[in-house]
């Protein structure tokens, strides 16, 4: 059996491939690359059919952090042209959160620039959550604040929270080259107080820090290992007035491997293509969705998206459509394990459930 076969027959049974194969498929020829993308599309419509999940970001609060991760516009001393404010009131972000829900997104993504949120930033997230949640009954939340303390988890998820976001970035051993601030082992625990709080949890990657094709496997089998329910894999924007400005190390191609390797290590979670599709896929755009199934819609952080409407057209003109909400985004068996983990610790499935 040859590798993209093996690569198919494990994918579909939810069997990881070996570091090696996984390798490979970041280091094959161009001139396979559309069977490398049609061997991966293949376990994506297996697991997740022809639906895209439409995801929208409202940035709660900007700049002025005290962090200094190289990659990020919004880090201590940048100095990237990026508009900074303190923290959106609850109308204020649902009102923002109701241009993307109009869009057709599903979920809608709370962010805030910092190192993580004191309780009294809880508290304001909390209330945020449940305007959106009042306004919206059908609408997937999940916040984005950093670093959690103890109980913090547990109390966006008693707001009505559904998942939380806390991207690993790069591998345990490029993690230092990129921040000092904080760990990869801090950003490793904050990910598992969400699952243990019953969240969703959503972790990825950046793509382009100037890592190996051996950082990129590490960091993919370290998130396989956490379980995330949602992978969202980020190409990273080299903006002007951060250490990494001249890091333009992505092709289209290159982009589209990466994808198709994510894809293959976590056949049955949610794949996200995030910040950085539309500058570093470019026209390629629409062969990305043979590999993820969900998207951001419009704008992100600090960078301008695509316009909603023309997402819209690429899905369609691609031969996909939206998920809606009255779909469950994921496998029958991964929606079982997040039950479980909402009913708490010690518990199980029940025969019938």
């Amino acid at each position: 059996m040859d590798l993209l076969s093996t690569l198919v027959d494990k994918g579909l049974r939810r069997v990881p491939p070996t570091r090696e194969e996984a390798l490979a498929v970041l280091a094959g020829p161009d001139d396979d690359l559309l069977d490398v993308v049609a061997a991966a599309g293949r376990v994506r419509r297996h697991w997740f059919g022809r639906r895209v999940k439409l995801n929208y970001l409202v940035s709660l609060k900007s700049g002025l952090c005290p962090e200094d991760c190289s990659y990020c516009s919004q880090r201590l001393g940048s100095k990237a042209g990026i508009l900074k404010y303190s923290w959106l009131k609850p109308e204020e972000a649902a009102e923002a959160a109701a241009a993307g829900l109009a869009g057709g997104a599903k979920r809608v993504c709370l962010v805030a620039s910092g190192r993580g949120p004191t309780d009294r930033d809880v508290d304001r997230v909390a209330e945020t959550v449940r305007t959106i949640k009042e306004r919206n009954g059908d609408v997937e939340v999940c916040a984005c604040l950093g670093l959690l303390s103890d109980g913090q988890a547990e109390r966006l998820r008693a707001a009505g929270a559904d998942a939380y976001n806390h991207n690993l970035n790069t591998s345990e051993a490029a993690y230092g080259d990129i921040t000092t601030t904080h760990t990869y082992a801090d950003r490793v625990d904050t990910v598992r107080k969400a699952h243990a709080a019953g969240l969703s949890a959503c972790s990825g990657l950046i793509a382009g820090l100037g890592e190996t094709d051996e950082d990129l496997v590490d960091v993919v089998f370290a998130l396989r290992e956490l379980d995330p329910d949602s992978v969202p894999v980020n190409f990273l924007i080299p903006f002007e007035g951060t250490p990494l400005a001249e890091e333009w190390n992505l092709t289209p191609q290159r982009c589209l491997r990466i994808l198709a390797m994510v894809r293959f290590v976590c056949p049955d979670a949610e794949v996200r293509i995030a910040g950085g599709r539309e500058v570093h896929l470019r026209t390629l755009q629409p062969l990305a969705l043979h590999l993820a199934n969900s998207i951001f819609l419009g704008d992100y952080l600090t960078s301008e998206g695509g316009a909603g409407r023309a997402d819209l057209e690429m899905i369609a003109d691609a031969g996909f459509e939206v998920e809606g909400t009255d779909r469950v985004t994921l496998p029958e068996h991964r929606t079982d394990l997040v039950a479980v983990r909402r009913r708490g610790a010690g518990t199980d499935l029940a025969p019938n459930a």
